[in-house]
Order: structure tokens, then sequence, then C-alpha cells
């Protein structure tokens, strides 16, 4: 927020700022889900739904996690949300009593440790490095349960690293879970930003014994480029918690507004497919330009995401004092990225390439510019 602030201030000045800041694609929504929308519109579908969704929305987001995930959930273990961070916040007011322990691996997204401490949970960290691509390991996971440990939550791909966990190592972490009470949150928001030919794997879907623990948590903001249409949804087979969320957003939000579930249905059911792949190609087209022109600076370093749309890099060589690095960037240089502490990582900064190719350019020349000469 304070790098935003000072970029806002530097346009007001007439200064150039370049902001790779954004966590949201720079592709407009698909047309077939825009169609959709203006038809609810015109139909007249602008009363209250049922709190948790429509049967249309469910009954589609159900298909979606069979067909493309191998997850069996039915309409009513299903929630629809005002977007992925909506159902985070529902989920941890609902399973987090005082003094719960939460696992987070780190780097995260910075809403994570916020949403347990809100819901009177603790936050306990497990750090992650270059050397093993930024992905916890089994022994890691051990060593961080105690009896207090109520939730591992796992975000794949990563936000910010791009990490992806792969069915392997998915299943070497649900063996250190077996016979214990531990649920697992899965935020899989970015699931169908992958690159290399890649195969994404849901949590859920290794075992029998995961699904049972797992409440996956998904939506359609980066995938199908509807960040302002705020939807996001939770499955999960256990019927106290998904009618404890329902009992919860019915005293507060209510159902997600009724013209963005009609918009979301076709999206759900794979009308968007051809738009997301065009979006997909984009991003690891910029993602290749993006890494190859940072890691020809001398001093700093990135490693290759294998999805979403970010690259975590490492300046520790230059500056660890990632808040300091990004505010002199932003006023000598007029770029903005995210400082890497607040993804919990010190020595490091977040760059979007949801941009441009000529912006993704002129903002590493500065960038080099500036590391060069970087006092």
């Amino acid at each position: 927020m304070a790098i935003t602030s000072l970029a806002r201030d530097l346009k007001a000045q007439g200064r150039d700022v370049l902001s790779f800041s954004a966590g949201e694609p720079d592709f407009d929504t698909p047309q077939i889900v825009k169609d959709a929308a203006i038809a609810a519109i015109n139909d007249g579908f602008s009363k209250y739904t049922a709190v948790g969704g429509t049967p249309e929305v469910l009954k589609a987001i159900a298909g979606k996690l069979k067909r493309e995930n191998n997850l069996d959930y039915k309409p009513s273990d299903i929630v629809v949300n005002v977007g992925a961070k909506h159902s985070l916040f529902n989920i941890f007011q609902a399973i987090i009593d005082e003094g719960d322990e939460v696992i987070i691996p780190a780097p995260y997204w910075v809403t994570y440790p916020e949403i347990v401490k809100y819901s009177d949970g603790t936050p306990v960290f497990i750090d992650t490095d270059e050397t093993s691509g930024f992905k916890i390991t089994p022994a890691q996971l051990k060593a961080a349960i105690t009896p207090k440990t109520k939730v591992l939550l796992l975000n794949t791909p990563s936000n910010p690293t791009g990490s992806v966990y792969s069915k392997e190592e998915l299943t070497a972490l649900a063996e250190v879970l077996k016979g214990t009470n531990i649920l697992v949150v899965s935020d899989e928001m970015y699931e169908k930003i992958l690159f290399d030919g890649l195969v994404f794997t849901s949590v859920a879907s290794i075992s029998e014994d995961m699904f049972k623990r797992t409440i996956t948590v998904n939506g359609l903001s980066k995938s199908v480029s509807m960040t302002g249409w705020r939807f996001g949804y939770f499955a999960s087979p256990i019927k106290e918690i998904t009618d404890a969320i329902v009992d919860f957003q019915g005293q507060s939000t209510s159902n997600v507004n009724s013209i963005t579930q009609k918009a979301a249905v076709p999206a759900l059911n794979g009308l968007a497919d051809a738009d997301i792949e065009i979006m997909r190609a984009a991003f690891e087209r910029r993602r290749n330009l993006a890494h190859e022109l940072l890691n020809q600076i001398e001093g700093i370093s990135v490693l290759k995401p294998e999805g979403a749309f970010y690259l975590f890099v490492n300046t520790k060589a230059v500056e660890n004092d990632s808040m300091k690095f990004s505010q002199k960037l932003l006023e000598e240089k007029g770029v903005a990225v995210v400082p890497g502490i607040g993804f919990g990582c010190e020595g490091y900064f977040r760059l979007s390439f949801a941009t441009d190719d000529a912006t993704i350019r002129d903002g590493i020349e500065r960038i080099a510019s500036f590391v060069k000469n970087y006092k």
C-alpha cells in the first residue's frame, strides 16, 4: 500500500510510472461471459438468490471440478463467495478457534496471515527459497506440526513465486498428514495459468484421505480475467463447515450478486476455454521475456516460474531491505514493484508480467540501470 500510494503521488506530479504490481490479468473478460451478464440484466435476473449460490451455478462448479480436477463434489458441498479472498475469510472464521495454528509456507500471499490472525488463529510459517523451488518439504511440514495445528494452507500455483506442486510432491505431503485431524485449505486460483506443458493437480484429488480433509478454494478472477466481477467459491465434503459458512454469510454479505452468477456459468462450463488459452500463451511468452531479461542483470536473479504471472526476484546481493529497494526504484526510475517483505521474505520483490511486451522491456531496462548504479 505504501508503494501504491507513492506511485499515485508521482503520477499526480506528472512522472512516468510503470506499474508491475498489479495482481490481475490485463486482458478483457471473454465476450461469452459478458453476453451472459447482459442477457441476465435484460431478463430481469436481479433479485436475491440463495445465499450459497443459485442451483445453476453450483451445478456448473460441481461439473467443472469433476471434469477438470477429478473431484466428486455435490452442489451442496459448494458455496459461492465474493471472490476467493471472501472464501478464505469465511472459511477461517468458521474453522479457527483462539490459539489454533495454521501452517503457511513462505513466501505467501499477503492476506493469508492477516485472515488467520483476524480469526484469532496463530500463523506458523515455513520458510522456503530457490533451493526447493519455493516449496515446502515433507520434513519441514512434519517439523512444523504441533498439537495445536488445525490447518495447512497451500497455494498452487503460488502468488508470489509462481511455484507449482507436482502430484508427487503433494502425495509426499499427504503422507505426513495421514492419521492427523489437520485440515488443508488449498487456494487454486491460478490453476489454469501453467507453463511448459505442466498439468495441474488439485490437492484434494491426491487420495480419499486428502479429499475428506481438504477445502478447495477457487474462482474466476485470474483464469478468466474476471477480477472485478468478484466470483469465488469453495468446496468441502464436511457438511458442518459448509452449513456454518452459509449461516455466517447469510448474516453478512448474503449472496454474490445475481448477474455475476449468471455470467460465471459459461466460463465454468468450459465455453471460455479458447479465450483462457490465448491469455495463458501470452503470459508464457511474457514470462520467458521477463525472465531472460532480468537474469541478464548482474546482482539479481530469479527462478523461472511454472505458473501464475509473477516473478519473485532475488536482490540480496544488491539490497536485502526490500522496502528500501522498491521505494528507491520507484522514486528514481518510476518502476513500481511489490517488496518481498509483504510476502514474508526479505531480499526479494514481486514483478507482475501481466502487461505488454514493450512495458516489460522498458521496465526491466530501468531496473537494470537502477541496479548498476545502486547506492
